[in-house]
C-alpha cells in the first residue's frame, strides 16, 4: 500500500490538445485536408497538429506506397527506421505516422514501436509528443500485457524518457512519467531509475528535492544501492555540506552498501575543501585497509590537495609510501607533484621520486619528464640531465627537438661534444628527428674543443641531410673548424 500512495498520480491533470476528426494526420493552425474514406478517425488519445494540404497528400502517397494495412510492428518499424527516417522531407512526421497507425483496425502498436518512437522523440527533444506517446502507452498497453503480467519493456521505455527529462532539467515531467511507470510495471521499479532522478534533482541544484525522492524510495522499500549514495554525498559536498556528507557515509555502511573509489574519492576531495588534510590521508589509508584500489583521480586529489596547502614534501613521501605499499595506480601521472618540487628549487628530490617511482614500475609521462629536465637545466645540474634524456631513450620516450637540442648545448659547453654526439645518434636511433640546430650546436661544439675531423664530418652529413642551404654557409662552418685549436675538455659538475 505504500508503494501506491507514493506512487499516486500528480493532482494536475494532463490537457491534450483536442482532435481534429477530419484528419488522420493532423497539425493546427492549418486546415486539414479532406477526410479519407479508407481511414478512419483519430483515436481521442493520441493528437498532433495538422500537416499543410499539399504536404499531407505527398505523405499519403509516400505511405499508401511503402506502407500499406495490414501490417504489423515489425513491418512499421522497418518502414519508419529505413524508409522515413532518412527521408529529405518527411523525417520529421515520424510521430505522425505512428499515430496514424494507431487507429488503423488491423494494427495494434507493441513494445518495440513504443521504445523506437520514445526514444527518437526524447533524443530530439520534443517534449510535448513524448508526453502525450507516454500517455498513450498508460492508456493503450503494449500487446503482452493481455494476460495478469505487464509488459516486461515498459520500464525501459519509461526510463529512457525519465532520462531525457532529467537531462533537460524537466524533472517535474521526470517525476510524474515515473509514477505513470510505476502503476504500469509489476512489483517496485528498478532503483536505476530512481538514481536517475536523483541525479537530476541534484545536478539542477536541487538538492532538497532529490533528498526528498530518496525518503519516498526508502518509505516504499525500494533498496538504494552505491549509486545512490555516490549521489548524495556527491550532491552534500558540492553544496558544501560535508558534515551532512560524511552521515549519508554512515547511513551507507549501515544498511550494507560498500562504498567504491568514486565514494571515497568525493569524500577525500570534500575533506581537503574544508582544511581537514590529515583525515584525507586518514581516510586514503582506510581504502588501502578494506582493499579498494586507488584511482588515478585519488591520486590527483590527495597530491593537488596537499600542494595546495604547501605541503609539497609531505605529498612526496606520500607517494612513494603508496609506491612501497603497491597501491599506486601504474598509469598515474605525478606531474604535478614533480612541477611543484622543481618550482620550489628542489630539483634533486623531484629526479630521486622520478627513479624510485620508475624503478616501481610507474613510467613518468613524458611532459613530467621535460618538467624535470628544465628543473635541472635551471639548477645547473646537467650530467643529471643528459643522464635522464639518455634513460628516456632507452626506455622508448621521444622528447621534442627543442628540449633535446638544449640539453646538448649543455653537454657542449662543458666540453663534452662527443658525448653529446652519442647521445644525437641514439636519439636518432629511436626516431627522434634532428634539425639544423642540433647539427649547428654540435659543430659549435666540436670548433669550441678544437676537433676538426669530426667537426668536419658532422658538417658533411649536414650537407646531405639538406641543413647547409648555400656555399656561403658551408664554407663559413668549415673555416671556423680551420682554424680551431685543441684544447683540455672540462669535466662535468
Amino acid at each position: 500500500m505504500g508503494l501506491k500512495k507514493m506512487l499516486r498520480p500528480i493532482a494536475t491533470p494532463l490537457h491534450l490538445p483536442s482532435p481534429h476528426p477530419l484528419s488522420p494526420l493532423p497539425n493546427p493552425p492549418l486546415p486539414s485536408p479532406p477526410p479519407d474514406p479508407s481511414l478512419p478517425p483519430p483515436p481521442p488519445t493520441l493528437t498532433v497538429t495538422p500537416i499543410p494540404n499539399s504536404q499531407y497528400h505527398r505523405l499519403l502517397n509516400f505511405l499508401k506506397t511503402h506502407l500499406s494495412p495490414p501490417f504489423t510492428p515489425e513491418s512499421l518499424l522497418h518502414f519508419l527506421k529505413s524508409k522515413l527516417h532518412h527521408h529529405p522531407s518527411f523525417s520529421h512526421y515520424d510521430f505522425h505516422v505512428f499515430t496514424w497507425a494507431s487507429f488503423v483496425d488491423s494494427f495494434r502498436h507493441n513494445h518495440s514501436t513504443f521504445h523506437w518512437m520514445a526514444q527518437t522523440l526524447a533524443l530530439s527533444h520534443r517534449f510535448h509528443h513524448l508526453h502525450i506517446l507516454l500517455d498513450f502507452i498508460a492508456s493503450n498497453p503494449c500487446p503482452c500485457s493481455d494476460s495478469i503480467f505487464s509488459c516486461p519493456h515498459t520500464e525501459s521505455i519509461f526510463r529512457f524518457a525519465i532520462h531525457a527529462y532529467c537531462k533537460a532539467g524537466k524533472l517535474d515531467e521526470a517525476v510524474s512519467s515515473f509514477r505513470s511507470m510505476c502503476r504500469l510495471i509489476d512489483g517496485r521499479p528498478n532503483v536505476a531509475v530512481c538514481n536517475i532522478i536523483i541525479h537530476g534533482f541534484v545536478k539542477w541544484g536541487m538538492l532538497d528535492r532529490a533528498l526528498e525522492f530518496y525518503d519516498e524510495i526508502v518509505r516504499v522499500r525500494i533498496r538504494p544501492d552505491l549509486f545512490t549514495f555516490n549521489i548524495l554525498i556527491s550532491g552534500y559536498c558540492r553544496n558544501l555540506k560535508f558534515g551532512l556528507a560524511l552521515e549519508m557515509f554512515k547511513e551507507m555502511r549501515k544498511m550494507g552498501c560498500e562504498p567504491n573509489v568514486v565514494t571515497f574519492n568525493t569524500l577525500i576531495k570534500g575533506m581537503f575543501r574544508e582544511g581537514k588534510v590529515e583525515e584525507g590521508i586518514g581516510m586514503a589509508h582506510e581504502m588501502i585497509y578494506l582493499g579498494c584500489e586507488f584511482s588515478n583521480v585519488t591520486c590527483e586529489i590527495l597530491v593537488r590537495g596537499l600542494c595546495e596547502k604547501g605541503k609539497v614534501l609531505q605529498a612526496c613521501e606520500m607517494l612513494v609510501d603508496f609506491s612501497r605499499k603497491g597501491v599506486l595506480p601504474k598509469g598515474y601521472d605525478y606531474f604535478d607533484l614533480v612541477d611543484a618540487l622543481c618550482g620550489n628549487g628542489d630539483a634533486d628530490r623531484a629526479l630521486r621520486l622520478i627513479y624510485e617511482l620508475w624503478e616501481k614500475g610507474c613510467v613518468p609521462s613524458l611532459i613530467a619528464c621535460i618538467v624535470m629536465i628544465d628543473g635541472l637545466r635551471r639548477s645547473r645540474k646537467t650530467k643529471e640531465a643528459w643522464r635522464l634524456v639518455e634513460k628516456m631513450l632507452k626506455e622508448g620516450m621521444i622528447l621534442d627537438v627543442m628540449t633535446f637540442n638544449f640539453v646538448l648545448q649543455d653537454i657542449c659547453k662543458v666540453g663534452r661534444t662527443e658525448e653529446a654526439n652519442k647521445l644525437r645518434l641514439l636519439a636518432s636511433s629511436k626516431g627522434l628527428e634532428p634539425d639544423d640546430m642540433t647539427y649547428k650546436i654540435l659543430v659549435n661544439g666540436y670548433t669550441g674543443e678544437g676537433r676538426k675531423i669530426e667537426g668536419e664530418s658532422v658538417v658533411n652529413e649536414m650537407l646531405d641531410r639538406g641543413f647547409i642551404p648555400d656555399l656561403a654557409s658551408y664554407n663559413e662552418l668549415m673555416n671556423a673548424l680551420s682554424t680551431c685549436q685543441r684544447h683540455s675538455t672540462p669535466g662535468l659538475a
